[in-house]
């Protein structure tokens, strides 16, 4: 009734004022309309959701909400027949066919859920610090949803964990209690991160900053001379050949040879006032500090000396040692001279 006194005024004010019949159209209730979307956040949807202009009725739950982050259509048609149930007809579905309806969510991602049990297993089993502590679950941790109004984070509130075998028990509380209490088990492996070589590595070659690079390994298994620094390998050289994958471990390291074998060596003879210098050929390879056999190449007899630096060996010429390098009837001539 009211509608159509409104049109006949509409109409005899269009005679006279165009002012009054804009006035008056103005006050034309707004026609209901379908929207296209609706973002809602809890459980129910409500007429006024789906639908613009909904007037008394907006408030009225007429379909149950997608889970939590869930998106899900409604047909138009079931919106329209859903609203005629409630006294509102002449719905304008613009064309549309389907509404979109997302349930509005707060995320928390599975690496928050992971790191309050290993922080809990750290404090309460000593396993040492929290980023060392590797989880394998016996299911799969995934992201979960909580209502957008949740406050807080996950919270541990029972763990378990058995040192024989690594296997642990976890009850972990969810903020906002729209979910049950997570119960996860697992296997909790202590790892620690070390220096594993990228690339093969020959006998006596120096280790290059290239040819390292970290992971965690299970810490049962790397051993405690693992190489845990580049400062412990970058510029030390391969005792044997290694090969690319498997843990740096500090035996297998070296001082750099200073000294290889046949290399052409400065064998240096001091005496008290005198310093002589003579060609060598090492007989053996060494490192700085080594005592090796070299060929001296003028009297064609085997010394040893003590590897000082790169290429360079020192006698000393007091050591009995070098009375059996000497021909046997050299100390018999020494004797008679005597």
């Amino acid at each position: 009734m009211i509608r159509k006194i409104l049109l006949a005024v509409v109409a005899l004010a269009a005679l006279g004022s165009p002012a009054l019949a804009q006035t008056v159209a103005a006050l034309e209730p707004a026609r209901p309309k379908l929207k296209a979307e609706a973002v809602v956040d809890g459980d129910l949807v409500r007429v006024g959701d789906l639908v613009a202009n909904a007037g008394i009725i907006a408030d009225v739950p007429i379909f149950r909400a997608p889970d939590l982050g869930g998106t899900g259509t409604v047909p138009a048609e079931a919106v329209v027949e859903a609203v005629r149930r409630h006294a509102l007809v002449g719905l304008d579905t613009g064309g549309l066919s389907e509404v979109t309806v997302t349930r509005a969510s707060r995320t928390i991602p599975a690496e928050d859920i992971e790191r309050c049990i290993v922080h809990a297993l750290s404090a309460r089993f000593a396993l040492g610090s929290a980023k060392d502590i590797a989880l394998n679950y016996d299911s799969e941790l995934r992201a979960l949803q909580v209502p957008p109004t949740a406050k807080g984070e996950p919270r541990v509130s029972r763990v378990t964990y058995d040192a024989y075998n690594g296997r642990f028990y976890a009850v972990v509380e969810l903020p906002g209690g729209a979910h049950a209490p997570l119960r996860l088990s697992g296997r909790a492996v202590v790892t620690a991160e070390v220096a594993v070589l990228a690339n093969p590595v020959a006998r006596g070659a120096v280790i290059k900053d290239s040819d390292l690079q970290f992971e965690r390994r299970p810490r049962a298994e790397v051993g405690r001379d693992a190489v845990v620094d580049r400062a412990q390998a970058v510029g030390l050289a391969a005792r044997d050949a290694l090969e690319p994958g498997r843990p740096l471990r500090i035996a297998q390291l070296m001082k750099p040879e200073a000294v290889q074998r046949n290399e052409q060596v400065t064998l240096v003879y001091e005496v008290p006032g005198i310093i002589l210098t003579v060609r060598g050929k090492a007989a053996e390879g060494g490192v700085e500090g080594d005592v090796i056999n070299v060929l001296n190449e003028q009297s064609k007899r085997i010394v040893q000396g003590l590897i000082v630096g790169p290429g360079r060996v020192v006698v000393d010429t007091r050591a009995p040692r070098l009375a059996a390098n000497l021909p046997p009837s050299e100390p018999e001539t020494k004797a008679k001279a005597h």
